[in-house]
This record gives structure tokens, sequence and C-alpha cells, in this order.
């Protein structure tokens, strides 16, 4: 068995485990990992300094995920966007491909909760046929973008054998890998997959470090053979509240993330996805952030601020020319020019 694959073995799954760790009763979670499962990695849990901070908060289940809330299972209209199943077509030129349906560690903010580590994720080869096939067929689609779940936790030979798959294709010309092992498995970044990986360029890989304490030695090095390799690397931060919602935080996290070889590429505000309102902060916290790390850090490392609208609009930036009023509520002006109502409160 490999190092990673000790890792996923050695996973917490159960709450009981986090009792047992850090003398807190956590029997109130059985009911929140019925429902959203949990998995921790022991690399990733040994990050934690105390109950509450930035790291417990992304992967240890809370309560308030089974809150009622007016928000929905999905947001972004993903199902609605599906023409066969694994496939998320949104844009004219570019798909998403669910190539996998488990995560290192499932963080407790995804907007794909509602499924990721559940049987409504399942992969299957018959899925992944129909899913290549629709991609084959539809000539406008240039760019693939490997997500679910985390498409490196496939082994070695099953994403090579995608990836070929996907190469093949004439008019796909670029391949984006969405993956967060980097910061939750890094282990998994192996020389050997590596290798595999640099003969299939043009290849991206955007990854997803949330905060400081992420930034550990053995990520620096999974980063830097990613890189070596030939991959440009970007980060896509959520902004969440008691986790990276102020400007030192944020300035700690993207001055280091420059330092790995990976570029800020987004800030996501967070999305309507239910059982994660605890986590939302106001616009204008996000807008504060940003307008902080202009002038003290360099242009390099500041991400684009970014809401996913709902229904699967696409992304607004959040700048002046597309924000038309903040309160309780924010008015949106989405690229195409429609306006869109959105939530601008913390709980």
């Amino acid at each position: 068995m490999s190092a990673w694959q000790r890792q996923l073995a050695e996973s917490l799954t159960e709450p009981a485990a986090l009792t047992e760790r850090f003398g807190i009763d956590m029997t109130d979670m059985e009911k929140v990992v019925q429902r959203y499962p949990m998995r921790i990695t022991p690399y990733y849990l040994d990050l934690i300094e105390a109950p509450g901070d930035g790291i417990w908060r992304q992967c240890v289940p809370d309560a308030r995920e089974l809150l009622p809330s007016e928000e929905v299972a999905d947001p972004l209209d993903e199902e609605r966007l599906s023409p066969v199943p694994l496939v998320v077509h949104r844009y004219p030129d570019r798909v998403l491909l669910l190539a996998s349906g488990q995560c290192a560690v499932y963080c407790r903010f995804c907007t794909r909760k509602r499924k990721v580590g559940c049987a409504a994720m399942g992969v299957t080869q018959q899925r992944l046929e129909a899913a290549i096939n629709y991609i084959a067929r539809t000539t406008q689609i240039r760019d693939v973008i490997l997500s679910g779940g985390d498409p490196l936790l496939l082994e070695d030979e099953h994403l090579e054998s995608l990836l070929g798959r996907l190469r093949a294709i004439n008019h796909v010309e670029i391949i984006r890998l969405g993956s967060r092992v980097p910061v939750t498995l890094p282990q998994r970044i192996t020389e050997q997959l590596c290798a595999m990986l640099r003969r299939y360029h043009p290849l991206y890989l955007n990854t997803h470090f949330n905060h400081p304490r992420e930034l550990t030695p053995e990520a620096f090095e999974a980063c830097r053979r990613l890189a070596d390799a030939g991959l440009p690397l970007g980060n896509q931060t959520v902004l969440l509240r008691g986790v990276n919602d102020t400007p030192a935080v944020m300035q700690s996290l993207i001055t280091g993330l420059l330092k790995m070889r990976v570029r800020p590429y987004y800030l996501h505000h967070m999305d309507l996805a239910a059982g994660t309102g605890h986590f939302r902060t106001r616009i204008e916290t996000g807008l504060d952030i940003v307008a902080a790390l202009r002038g003290p850090v360099s242009g390099l490392a500041v991400p684009h601020y970014v809401i996913d609208a709902p229904g699967g609009k696409g992304k607004i930036p959040l700048l002046p020319e597309y924000l038309l009023r903040l309160g309780e509520s924010a008015l949106l002006r989405t690229p195409a020019g429609e306006t869109i109502v959105f939530p601008n409160c913390e709980m």
C-alpha cells in the first residue's frame, strides 16, 4: 500500500474519533454525517491546532449544516445543465467532467455536498463512456475540466486512460484538473503521477488552498513536482467566515502561494448551497479584503473576486460596474446584462 493509499485507509470517517482526540462530545454530529459524509486524512487532521480553528471548520461536521434554510441543494443548476451523467455543460466551449465521486477530505462548504461521497455521485464505467462520447461528438468543446469529487483520487492507470481518450479527441485543446489533494493529501502527488501527467500537455491544474496553515512543506513539495512536470498551477480560494475572512489571513495565504509557484486565480464568494450558510460573509467583506491587498502585494497575487451566479448563469466579477447596490440584498449585473438579486447577510 502506498503512502497516499494508507492515508485514505486511515482517514477519520466517524465523529467519535474526534471525541477521542480532542475531548469534545461529537454525538450530535452523527446525524450530520448520515446526511453529509465525513472524511479527514490523518495528514489534514494534524493541521488542526484547536477545535474551531480555520482547519477544523473546513473539515469537521457542524450541526448548522442541517438547519432549515432557503438555500438549495444544487445552487448552480448543474443537474439541468447535465446533458449526460457526469457532464456539466454551462459554457459553449468547455465542460466539467465529474471523473470521481470521492474526495480525500469532505469539505463542509462544498457546492456539491448534496452528492459527493454519496451514492448519488456514482461514477461507473458506463457513465464515463457516455460522458466521453458526448465530448467527442460535441465539436464546440475545446476545454475539459476534470472535477468531481477529486480526479486525482483515481489510480494512475485509470487517470491516464481517461486523459489519453480525451487527448485523442481532436477538438479538445486543453485539459484542466480541479484537485484539492495538494492541500489535503499531498502524498498523492508522486513522481510517477507527475511523469504520467507530463505526457498529456497542455494540462493545467487548479487547486484549493484556503488557509495559510495549509501551506506545509509537504504541500510545497507536491506543488513543486507538479510545476516541474510543466503544469501551470492556479488556486481557487473560497471566502469562508471564520477561516480566511480578514486581509491579514488572505495576504499570508496568497503571498505564500506564489512562493509555491501557485498563482491565486479566483476568490469565490460562497455559493447558496444547502448546509453551508454559516460560512457565508457579506459581499463587502470580500471587497474590503481585495481592496486591502491592492498595493501591499503584487498584482500577480491578487485573485479575481467572483460570485457563481445561481441558476447556472456563470461567474460575475465583483467589481463596481457589476455591483448595483449593497444592503440586505446585493443587486448584481451579469456580463450578459441580466440583474440578479443575491443575499448579502451573515447569519
